[in-house]
C-alpha cells in the first residue's frame, strides 16, 4: 500500500511517499481529521502557520494512538517572515502551538509575502529566514528543512550561502501544471519535491479528457492525478477532511503507462475558477 512506502531525503530522513494536506480545515475540526487519517494509515501530515490550525494538528498527532516517531509532521513559516529573529521566534511558536518536541519538516512558505507573490526582491530576507531554519535544524528542533513555491532563482539564492541544501521544495504540481525544468533542477540538487493540490484544487474534475483516461484505468480522476504525481517522483499532499476521500486517495497502487504519462505531461490546465483569488492559483 502506498501509505507504507517512503522516500529518503538527502539527510537520510525517511518521508512517507504520500501526505495529508490540511489547508482550509478549521482548527477545531482538524484534530479529528488527523486522527482519522492516521487510523487509515497516513503517516505524513502537512500544515502551516498560515492555515491557522497548527494547534489542532498537534492535538491530532498527540492523540492519534501512534508513536510520535512513526509520524512525519510538516509546517511552514508564514510567507511574511523574512528576518532571522522573526523566523527563530516563529519556529519556537509553532513548536509550542503544536505541543511537539520537534517538527519533522519546516518550510519557508513562499519566497515573497502573499500580498506581493512573484513580486519584489526578498533575497536577503529569504537568506535570513533560511539561516534561522538551519540553526533550528542543527539544534534538533527540526529534522529537515525546506521551502515552498520557490522557483530556480529563489533556490539558487539560498544555495549560494547556505550550509544546508533544502531537503524539500513543495510546489503546485498536477496534471495540467507540471514545471518540468524546476523538477529537474530540484532533482539535480537532491531536493525532493512535494506536490500540493495534486487534483488542481478540485478543478481538474471538470476536464473530460482526464476523466476519460481515469475511466480507462478504472479509477477516479483524483486517483489518476495522485498517481501521476507519484510517477513524477514527487510526494503528493492531497487535502481532505473526509475519511472516505482519504481512503480513496491512497488507493493508487496501479501503474500509468509510459504513453499515457506522456499524454498527461502534455495537458495544459490552469483554470482554477473562483480559487484564482489565491496567489498560488493566480497564474503568476
Amino acid at each position: 500500500m502506498m501509505l507504507n512506502e517512503n522516500y529518503t531525503l538527502s539527510n537520510d530522513v525517511a518521508v512517507p511517499r504520500m501526505g495529508l494536506g490540511t489547508w482550509f480545515i478549521d482548527d477545531d475540526s482538524v484534530a479529528e481529521a488527523v486522527r482519522a487519517a492516521v487510523e487509515i494509515g497516513y503517516r505524513n501530515i502537512d500544515t502551516a502557520q498560515a492555515y491557522g490550525n497548527e494547534r489542532g494538528v498537534g492535538e491530532g498527532i498527540r492523540t492519534s494512538g501512534v508513536a510520535r516517531e512513526d509520524l512525519f509532521v510538516s509546517t511552514k513559516l508564514a510567507a511574511e517572515v523574512k528576518s532571522y529573529d522573526e523566523a527563530t521566534a516563529s519556529i519556537d511558536e509553532s513548536l509550542a502551538t503544536m505541543g511537539l518536541d520537534y517538527i519533522d519538516l519546516m518550510l519557508i512558505h513562499s519566497p515573497q509575502p502573499w500580498d506581493d507573490f512573484r513580486g519584489g526582491d526578498y533575497a536577503d530576507g529569504n537568506r535570513e529566514a533560511w539561516r534561522a531554519l538551519e540553526d533550528a535544524y542543527k539544534a534538533g528542533k527540526l529534522r529537515s528543512i525546506g521551502v515552498s513555491n520557490f522557483e530556480q532563482k529563489d533556490l539558487e539564492n539560498l544555495l549560494e550561502g547556505s550550509t544546508v541544501t533544502p531537503h524539500v521544495n513543495q510546489l503546485l504540481v498536477h496534471v495540467g501544471n507540471t514545471p518540468f525544468e524546476l523538477l529537474d533542477f530540484c532533482e539535480s540538487h537532491g531536493i525532493l519535491v512535494e506536490a500540493y493540490s495534486p487534483i488542481a484544487h478540485g478543478e481538474i474534475l471538470k476536464d473530460s479528457n482526464v476523466a476519460a483516461m481515469a475511466e480507462k484505468y478504472g479509477v477516479t480522476v483524483p486517483q489518476l492525478c495522485i498517481r501521476y504525481t507519484l510517477q513524477l517522483g514527487t510526494v503528493p499532499v492531497p487535502k481532505t477532511a473526509n475519511p472516505a476521500h482519504m481512503r480513496s486517495n491512497a488507493e493508487v497502487d496501479f501503474e500509468i503507462s509510459d504513453e499515457d504519462m506522456d499524454t498527461l505531461r502534455g495537458v495544459h490546465f490552469r483554470d482554477y475558477g473562483e480559487n484564482s483569488v489565491f496567489p498560488v492559483y493566480a497564474g503568476n
